[in-house]
């Protein structure tokens, strides 16, 4: 998941490539549904969240201040604050990962009351009482402290609700009980065990309650879909971003009911092309979602030739410097498929 980004020297290429070795977790299977080929539907939503780990989670901050009108709270593991990049590929890897340069965070806090004047992004006024939650993994060596830190200063400014845990030993990845490598570990397919549930802390942050996760047999349905139906130039490989991608549906929300919906983004080395389902199985998300009426997006980032570790452009590599705010390729991809399910 560490992020590869261009115009950087050899030596930090180097770092950026090494891995902590994996270690193994026992964690339990989690239950599953086998995806069924299909299309997105349209679905009674009443609100949408995003949630994001990495790569994801700065990309989760681009949807949510983007459409923050739309996008009621959002959840971010393991990243930074909106716009971090300023579309610049070193500064994404020594200010915005590491603590090598500064964050440049009063100017971050600028951008948005500006662009939310050209109505490049909706009024910042929008995030006030808005819930957050930031998770730091306190053995991450690959997100400094001061850039979670920058995170939760960047959302604060702006009026937001936010829980900041780091309470966690966790290393750079998604935490979840359905990890399969230990908590320390920055290692494919980051999906980390530290015994604990954060899926249930953020999403009773943002929704204000859950009811218990389901732990048996799944009762809703996995679909997966042809990403190029909404990728605003109609090919999603030209996008980074890969031919399919997954829907977790309940039942309650296929019959009719109100479900709320929920965006999540996986991060660098964690798509479909990278482990299969594997951020898709063992999230959390679909045993919660199973039980409080939310649907689960989980749109697909691939490898390319501009972007070798299939991660979400948070800084610029497919050449856009509306890569941030509305217009955005891959975010208004992920909004045309938000579009679809809620109408």
């Amino acid at each position: 998941m560490k992020f590869l980004v261009r115009a950087v020297t050899a030596a930090a290429t180097a770092a950026l490539l090494t891995v902590v070795p994996a270690t193994t977790a026992q964690a339990a299977d989690p239950p599953t549904r086998p995806p069924v080929s299909g299309t997105l539907n349209t679905y009674n939503v009443s609100a949408v969240y995003v949630a994001g780990v990495s790569s994801g989670g700065y990309m989760a901050t681009q949807l949510h201040l983007a459409y923050s009108a739309r996008i009621r709270g959002a959840a971010i593991f393991a990243a930074g604050p909106y716009y971090c990049a300023q579309y610049n590929a070193a500064q994404a890897t020594y200010g915005c990962m590491d603590d090598l340069w500064p964050t440049y965070l009063s100017t971050l806090k600028s951008y948005p009351p500006l662009w939310a004047a050209y109505g490049w992004i909706d009024p910042v006024a929008n995030l006030s009482g808005r819930p957050v939650y930031a998770f730091r993994g306190n053995g991450d060596t690959v997100v400094r402290k001061s850039v979670n830190d920058a995170l939760v200063s960047f959302y604060q400014h702006f009026g937001a609700s936010v829980q900041y845990d780091t309470t966690s030993p966790a290393g750079h990845g998604w935490v979840t009980p359905y990890g399969t490598v230990g908590c320390s570990a920055t290692a494919q397919p980051y999906l980390n065990d530290c015994g604990t549930d954060p899926q249930n802390a953020f999403l009773r942050k943002l929704l204000g309650s859950v009811s218990p996760r389901n732990t048996g047999a799944l009762g809703g349905q996995l679909v997966s879909f042809n990403q190029s139906t909404f990728a605003v130039n109609g090919y999603a490989a030209g996008l980074s971003m890969g031919s399919t991608g997954f829907a977790y549906v309940p039942a309650a929300c296929t019959a009719g009911q109100s479900c709320r919906l929920l965006v999540a983004l996986h991060g660098c080395k964690q798509g479909r092309a990278e482990v299969g389902t594997a951020f898709v199985d063992r999230a959390n998300l679909n045993q919660y979602a199973d039980t409080n009426r939310l649907i689960v997006l989980y749109p697909q980032a691939v490898p390319s030739a501009v972007n070798p570790n299939g991660c979400w452009d948070w800084w610029g590599y497919l050449g856009g410097t509306n890569y941030a705010i509305k217009g955005g390729a891959q975010l208004e991809t992920i909004m045309n498929m938000v579009r679809r399910l809620d109408g």
